[in-house]
């Protein structure tokens, strides 16, 4: 978490100094986001795509170089992830607060329409439960079923790096697509084998990551 504050830091030292007559504009973003969990030890599941929704201010920034700027802003974050047993499917319900600070690089036609391109780090904050996916359980091997003592604990806080691209159009409304790449874990997972081998001490420790499709809707006033 140390060297996430740090780069945090400096980005956000950038930022603040971008020079006064750079062109500021604020605005609101929303959109959905599609997200796909991975499990570095899967054992008796399957991940899903599951579908959220995200929304918060934002700030734009146009540096005094032509095409060069950045945006940045503090979105509510209500990410669905989900997984597949013996049991059925399983989705958990995740609330973050993200901070994105990307560059951008914008290619203009006038004041009517132009494209773009975004890439920055992403800082997430865990404000939900802690803890997820308590709840699941498989056939044994004496064909009752049980609890798999599976364990998935979120971590408080994520670094991830967003790549996406998107149009302007009039220069106040921004669409665009968004690729959000965990860095990190996600989620710490100890799954204990036991209840489904009948071998004792049977445990498996991994981790939990999730990268999300994004499509958001900006207006900059």
């Amino acid at each position: 978490m140390k060297r996430q504050f740090r780069v945090f830091a400096v980005v956000a030292a950038l930022v603040v100094s971008v020079p006064a007559f750079s062109q500021l504009h604020f605005g609101l973003k929303a959109g959905l986001n599609v997200t796909k969990v991975s499990l570095d030890k899967a054992t008796v599941t399957d991940t899903d795509n599951r579908c959220g929704w995200f929304a918060g201010p934002m700030v734009e920034f146009t540096l005094p170089v032509v095409g060069l700027g950045m945006d940045a802003a503090v979105l509510y974050d209500n990410k669905s992830i989900g997984i597949e047993t013996e049991s059925g499917e399983k989705h958990e319900n995740l609330s973050y607060i993200d901070i994105p600070l990307n560059f951008k690089y914008s290619i203009g036609i006038g004041n009517i329409a132009g494209v773009f391109v975004t890439t920055g780090p992403q800082f997430s904050f865990n404000v939900g439960d802690d803890k997820i996916f308590s709840d699941l359980s498989v056939t044994n091997v004496q064909g009752s079923v049980t609890d798999l003592g599976r364990k998935f604990e979120l971590k408080k806080s994520e670094f991830s790096w967003n790549v996406g691209a998107g149009v302007k159009l009039l220069k106040h409304l921004q669409m665009a697509y968004n690729y959000n790449i965990a860095i990190g874990k996600t989620a710490d997972m100890s799954v204990d084998l036991s209840t489904v081998t009948g071998v004792a001490g049977s445990a498996v420790q991994g981790k939990l990551k999730n990268n999300t499709h994004q499509i958001s809707v900006a207006y900059l006033f």
